[in-house]
């Protein structure tokens, strides 16, 4: 479950709901939790890219994520004017095993979490990827 614009303590982001789903779909694990997710819990093997700080899949990687997510994600919406409000209500009354923030109540929800840590320690123990 994912929002736009996302709203944060000093300002509402500018990005819209189709520039989100976009980058999801055809981005990197570096910007898209959900991308870091998926590639994650499909054994995908994240490397740090670039000066090292910014942590991906390598291209084979991205692109076998993205092929995935093709055959087997889907969108929908609704529209809000607040969509941050509605986001915290339906974190807490579905079940939304992908979600990490706000959804520490999901049981599996510390699986996940760290899945993700030691798919990073993982990738900090590699030399960087160029």
């Amino acid at each position: 479950m994912g929002i736009a614009p996302r709203h944060m303590k000093t300002r509402t982001s500018t990005q819209n709901l189709r520039k989100r789903v976009r980058y999801h779909f055809r981005g990197n694990a570096a910007g898209s939790t959900l991308r870091l997710t998926l590639g994650c819990l499909l054994g995908l093997e994240l490397r740090r890219v670039g000066s090292g700080g910014r942590m991906t899949f390598c291209a084979a990687g991205e692109a076998r994520l993205s092929q995935w997510m093709a055959e087997n994600a889907q969108v929908c919406w609704f529209e809000d004017p607040e969509p941050w409000t509605a986001e915290s209500e339906l974190i807490a009354q579905l079940d939304l095993p992908l979600n990490l923030d706000q959804n520490s109540h999901n049981g599996f929800h510390p699986q996940l979490k760290e899945l993700r840590a030691q798919a990073r320690q993982r990738a900090r123990d590699l030399p960087v990827s160029h």
